[in-house]
């Protein structure tokens, strides 16, 4: 199998499980932590254009799992991260993995907010070096084993 199949074939498995576990994922802390992945993922070059960051703002808006929250306020928490990461990339990675790490109390919501970044990642059918490091240390926020997501 193509590598350019299976991120979409491990994109699309990742929103099913996803959206299997939408009614436990309904906390600020799970909404918080997958915004600051969201931003994470968008800016792991160390750099956001403005069609990537129009690119992540359309997936969350569409992405069922957190349609249990407000598209305003995620798009908001969103933009916060994003400046934060753009501002000062080294600093700005400090405080969104402390967000990031709100979910670390629930397993189910850590594994989501994970799982949340690899579909994030994988959406445009590349997840690159730098999406996939981020992610990885998001794990290691949270407490997970990255080879648990393949990472």
């Amino acid at each position: 199998m193509a590598l350019w199949d299976r991120i979409k074939e491990s994109a699309t498995q990742m929103q099913s499980q996803l959206e299997a576990k939408k009614n436990d994922l309904k906390s600020g802390a799970f909404r918080d932590a997958s915004m600051a992945m969201c931003a994470l993922v968008a800016a792991a070059d160390g750099s956001v254009d403005p069609s990537e960051r129009q690119r992540v703002a359309q997936l969350i808006a569409t992405n069922d799992t957190l349609r249990n929250f407000p598209a305003d306020d995620l798009r908001r928490r969103f933009e916060e991260n994003l400046d934060k990461l753009t501002a000062d990339f080294a600093f700005g990675r400090v405080s969104v993995l402390q967000e990031v790490a709100k979910a670390k109390k629930k397993p189910v919501e850590a594994r989501a907010v994970i799982q949340i970044g690899i579909v994030i990642g994988g959406a445009d059918g590349d997840f690159d070096r730098d999406e996939q490091a981020v992610v990885r240390e998001a794990c290691f926020a949270l407490g997970l084993p990255p080879h648990e997501f393949d990472l």
